[in-house]
């Protein structure tokens, strides 16, 4: 079966590419598994749930009857997604005939959840009346507060108005990649900071903790268990206040990271302390093609190229900023403009114009988002436009050859070009012909042979 290059793009993928001795010991956490089952494709988790309850290997032939013949395709993905989370485990035998069954630990854990349910770790806490906890409103107004203020911290440490306690190591890992140094210059944002700038909040979080992650082992932290800890995070309720002292060590400093990118909120009674996981928390594990936990628009584009974000915030109008001219700014209006300069300066920085017109569309005002088109057509048109201006002519080092004796040296020597993929030109008229630089000794060669 082809093998599929594993690309971290979520909370999956990250698993996938762990050793077959870390992915075993993490399937014994009931939860984790849960969370597998929920991320399959849905031809996956029908074969998973299909096979739950055999314990024998069942043939890769009998399993191809199980789909129609239009359907192999999504067959192919299902199983080798499954095959590299080994969820199910491939066999070969002496005539060469591929099996597959379930992992014995997934198998388990996953029976049990099943028929007993499962029981997290921790339960929610009982607080008296007079305890007051934040609604769910005001918990995701803090959330988003926290996760701008990370990011103007990210970008520039001058920005944010509110300092996180992410320890300077830390900022300095997450910056790497999205900010370029000079000596004696302020650090600027690389191609690839201005394409984060302009991701979902979904996709920038996932960029954040991938590394998050990935550098687990230099803070002294195993990351089987840091995704553990994660993914079973993503199963407690939002709003919902959850003790302190049920968690390990390692799982203490976490929260205290999550809590600075908005993914927890921390509350300390008299004599109990408790954490308050939020959407982002839950979030984790979903597909950044989710858009359930995307934010409200706050976006008006006008035909004439005008622009109005009703915002307060100082990160909204970092990205605005990035791709237009910002005109004036009120306490909660931005009005901006989108120019032929601005737009320039944006495609000079690396960022395109599908991204801006995104960006546009999944930030479009609850009063113009349910148009169609939400953004007008003219600006998405006219921005396309202005990107195509910028790459309409592309240099190429070619040398020029003329004033061939004959003309049947002229034609067999535009014909060697062509066999080099080398021709970029040819005049029959006056002989004259360009080829790319990279051919120049071939060609001479060929001149030279036949003259």
């Amino acid at each position: 079966m082809p093998q599929v290059r594993i690309i971290a793009k979520n909370f999956m993928d990250m698993v996938a590419s762990m050793p077959a001795m870390k992915l075993d010991r993490l399937y014994e956490n009931t939860f984790i598994c849960e969370a597998i089952l929920r991320s399959l494709p849905p031809l996956a988790k029908k074969y998973v749930l299909q096979m739950l309850y055999i314990d024998q290997p069942v043939a890769a032939k009998l399993m191809e009857e199980w789909v129609l013949q239009d359907g192999l395709s999504k067959h192919k993905v299902a199983l080798d997604r499954l095959v590299h989370l080994r969820v199910f485990q491939e066999t070969v035998d002496r005539k060469r005939e591929t099996s597959y069954r379930l992992n014995p630990k997934f198998q388990a854990n996953l029976q049990q959840h099943v028929t007993l349910g499962g029981i997290l770790p921790r339960e929610p806490m009982s607080f008296s009346i007079s305890v007051k906890l934040p609604s769910l409103d005001e918990l995701q107004a803090y959330a988003l507060q926290q996760w701008e203020c990370f990011l103007l911290q990210l970008i520039s440490s001058g920005q944010s108005d509110k300092p996180t306690n992410i320890s300077p190591s830390m900022m300095k890992l997450f910056q790497r990649g999205l900010l370029t140094q000079r000596d004696r210059e302020a650090p600027k944002l690389t191609e690839s900071g201005f394409r984060f700038l302009l991701m979902d909040t979904n996709a920038q979080l996932w960029y954040i903790i991938r590394d998050y992650i990935n550098n687990a082992e230099e803070r002294g932290l195993d990351p089987a268990d840091l995704i553990s800890f994660l993914l079973e995070l993503s199963f407690h309720v939002p709003g919902e206040a959850y003790d302190m002292n049920t968690l390990d060590d390692i799982q203490l400093a976490t929260i205290k990271d999550l809590a600075d990118l908005g993914l927890v909120k921390l509350q300390q009674g008299r004599k109990e302390s408790w954490f308050i996981p939020t959407k982002l928390a839950t979030n984790l594990s979903i597909s950044l093609t989710d858009t359930s936990s995307r934010k409200e628009g706050f976006v008006v584009v006008e035909t004439n190229f005008r622009m109005y974000a009703y915002s307060t915030s100082k990160l909204h109008c970092e990205m605005l900023r990035l791709f237009s001219r910002i005109e004036y700014q009120l306490p909660n209006l931005i009005v901006a403009a989108i120019t032929k300069e601005s737009l320039y300066n944006a495609f000079e920085n690396g960022i395109s114009s599908d991204q801006i017109v995104a960006f546009l569309q999944q930030n479009a005002h609850p009063r113009v988002a349910d148009r169609v088109p939400s953004v007008p057509e003219n600006v998405t048109d006219q921005i396309r436009l202005w990107e195509s201006d910028m790459n309409r002519v592309e240099m190429t080092h070619s040398v020029l050859y003329d004033e061939f004796p004959s003309r049947e040296l002229f034609e067999s020597a535009c014909d060697f070009a062509r066999e080099w993929n080398g021709l970029l030109y040819e005049d029959s008229k006056a002989m004259r012909l360009v080829v790319k630089i990279e051919i120049h000794d071939q060609m001479k060669e060929y001149v030279r042979r036949q003259r």
